[in-house]
């Protein structure tokens, strides 16, 4: 019998934008980060499959029993919706990975569920 897909809202919640905002301080200047969360409320929810985000970030696998990771898991056996995460994209061609704003114990807790489970996404660029 196959897995159900995943609940997911359809906008990430207060939370996530401030989080993803005390992230993206640390990599980039007040300004930008102020306006890569301004495009990440404006950007289209769109699907990836758990394990590419993984790959194309170069994230490991945080473990099963991880806190935050556990009870990402357990929200999704029990059908309740969790938030799209928040991506910024990464640059091939200069080495840079896709960026997890906020959303990396989702990320994970999806890959456990079904590894090429669709997670809904916000992903904005830098340029």
């Amino acid at each position: 019998m196959a897995k159900q897909r995943i609940s997911w809202k359809k906008t990430p919640e207060a939370e996530d934008y401030e989080g993803a905002l005390n992230f993206i301080m640390l990599l980039c200047s007040g300004p930008k980060s102020l306006d890569l969360v301004k495009d990440l409320r404006k950007a289209k929810t769109v699907e990836r499959a758990a394990k590419d985000l993984l790959r194309a970030a170069q994230l490991p696998l945080l473990p099963r029993d991880e806190p935050h990771v556990d009870a990402d898991l357990k929200r999704i056996h029990k059908g309740k919706s969790l938030p799209p995460v928040l991506l910024i994209r990464g640059d091939l061609m200069s080495g840079i990975p896709l960026t997890v704003a906020d959303g990396y114990h989702r990320i994970c807790a999806a890959y456990y569920y079904d590894e090429s489970a669709p997670i809904h996404c916000r992903m904005v660029s830098t340029s």
